[in-house]
């Protein structure tokens, strides 16, 4: 592996054992977007996101947002409480109970024409490395954000998806995209031990690139932290058990093939 590589990986590993690091900032830094699908649960997310859009709403939604959804358009169906007023027995108060859900009709955005929405008139900077995503066929593009997630890698649609303009974010996926190659697949979901070599992966190429106009140190200590405690490790040790598969991936990235 590059030693300018390995010695960019220790130098972060070694700030998060002495703790000489920046005052973390919140992860949760990126604004909601006023966006209906935000009060979802998880699972209309989860449906909208698997029916290919960060963005689906309901006829009246979209007149509202002054946007119409296209004819012969393909409704995605997500599932809404129906709820009913009783009086409790015993406290003599009013409360709302479940009696079942139904199916109720949403449109993605990108099955609706009209004026541009917040989101979509954000434009993504020059991004370092941006060829190797391309040359893998990876589609790069801005969605709507809110205090859970920045951004996603997609296999399933070959995609990344950045809800923030910082470079720090498109590294992170672009790491989960490389490790896939290097496994051939990835664990479903947010598995700690890939979070951190993304993490990682991403902290150390901001500095090899030369992107650190703001020092997200504190952001990748905080978030790696935060999965360490999941694996029950602390930050330190958990960067050291994914070392050796951090440069994997980081050699891939930086020179489009795999080391041994």
């Amino acid at each position: 592996m590059n030693e300018k590589v390995r010695s960019v990986l220790n130098t972060i590993v070694e700030n998060f054992r002495s703790g000489d690091i920046p005052e973390a900032v919140a992860i949760a830094s990126y604004p909601i977007p006023d966006i209906p699908s935000t009060k979802w649960s998880f699972t209309n997310r989860t449906l909208m996101f698997l029916s290919g859009t960060a963005d689906a709403r309901g006829f009246r939604q979209w007149k509202q947002a002054d946007r119409w959804v296209k004819k012969g358009a393909k409704a995605i169906y997500i599932l809404v409480p129906c709820m009913k007023a009783q009086v409790d027995e015993e406290t003599g108060e009013e409360k709302e109970t479940l009696r079942y859900f139904k199916a109720s009709p949403v449109f993605a955005c990108e099955d609706t024409e009209g004026k541009p929405l917040d989101y979509e008139q954000v434009e993504l900077p020059v991004l370092p490395l941006l060829e190797r995503a391309q040359v893998w066929g990876i589609s790069v593009k801005a969605v709507p954000g809110n205090y859970r997630y920045r951004g996603y890698y997609s296999p399933d649609r070959n995609e990344i998806a950045l809800a923030a303009p910082e470079e720090k974010v498109f590294f992170h996926e672009l790491a989960h995209a490389a490790h896939e190659k290097i496994k051939g697949s990835l664990t479903k979901g947010q598995d700690p031990l890939q979070e951190i070599v993304a993490e990682l992966s991403a902290q150390a190429l901001c500095r090899l690139v030369g992107k650190r106009i703001v020092d997200t140190t504190g952001n990748s200590f905080q978030y790696i932290e935060h999965y360490a405690e999941k694996i029950k490790m602390s930050p330190y040790a958990a960067c050291l058990k994914v070392l050796g598969e951090t440069e994997k991936v980081m050699g891939l990235i930086l020179t489009g093939t795999q080391s041994s």
